[in-house]
């Protein structure tokens, strides 16, 4: 399916800067209070939007997460940041391009173990 020229250089350029990421903070019940601590000093720290918190796998997630909407001109000290602030937890960052498949395979950065997602609704 081909897109219009409008889209390609709307894509192209949310490829090249997005305009916004998402970070994922993973976690198992017992780290629920951990995350929502974490979230919390991102809220406050970054002014980025913390969405619920889901405590079983939704969408491409494997286990407990909370996706925090990181700014684009943030992210680079979002991640400054959680690369030695994340404590024991997880975070799956990826940007916000329109694909969701690349967002979540090849536009992506892991703090922690990376995991394997669920990528079947990408397909």
């Amino acid at each position: 399916m081909a897109l219009d020229r409008r889209t390609d250089s709307a894509q192209l350029r949310a490829m090249n800067r997005p305009d916004v990421f998402h970070a994922h903070i993973y976690f198992d019940p017992a780290e629920l209070e951990q995350a929502q601590a974490l979230a919390e000093r991102v809220r406050v720290r970054f002014g980025v939007k913390v969405g619920r918190f889901h405590q079983r796998p939704v969408g491409p997630h494997p286990r407990g997460s909370c996706q925090l909407t990181v700014p684009g001109e943030v992210f680079g000290d979002f991640t400054t940041w959680a690369a030695v602030n994340r404590g024991a937890l997880t975070i799956f960052g990826h940007a916000e391009t329109g694909n969701d498949l690349i967002d979540h395979t090849s536009h992506v950065v892991w703090f922690g173990p990376s995991e394997e997602l669920n990528l079947s609704q990408f397909m």
